[in-house]
């Protein structure tokens, strides 16, 4: 799938765009999606108990490369407050690199976009802690 450096270059990335929102951002590379994948990154959301943060503001960016399949998911907290094509403009972005065969930077890109849509409504607070981890999860 990916390689070393670029799950740390996704990984930083993670980190930069949340040092401007209180929001929690992960990203799931899979090597294969089957189905639709909103309902995967649906799964995989609740597998990791991304819900439970505590101003519901999670973020799933789920992609699979090989299937050419990516989905953005936000939390209860996120989807109550936006429009239904909120996370079309960051998909996008991640879909023209895809095309282009360039997959992290993709994903990093996504990544920058996800934290500029939600650090409006989640801007980044003193007291503020890392909820989630910042690591890619590879789901094989």
């Amino acid at each position: 799938m990916l390689q070393k450096e670029e799950l740390h270059r996704i990984s930083e990335s993670i980190k930069s765009a949340e040092s401007h929102t209180s929001g929690e951002i992960r990203v799931c590379v899979a090597r294969h999606c089957k189905g639709d994948p909103l309902d995967a990154a649906l799964l995989k959301f609740r597998q990791l108990k991304m819900e439970g943060t505590q101003r519901r503001n999670g973020v799933l960016i789920y992609v699979s490369p090989a299937d050419h399949k990516a989905a953005i998911l936000g939390d209860k907290g996120i989807n109550d407050t936006v429009r239904n094509d909120f996370w079309n403009d960051a998909l996008e972005v991640m879909l023209s690199f895809f095309r282009k065969g360039l997959i992290a930077e993709g994903i990093c890109k996504g990544v920058g976009k996800v934290g500029e849509l939600i650090k409006v409504q989640y801007p980044v607070m003193g007291n503020d802690i890392n909820e989630l981890g910042d690591e890619v999860i590879l789901d094989e």
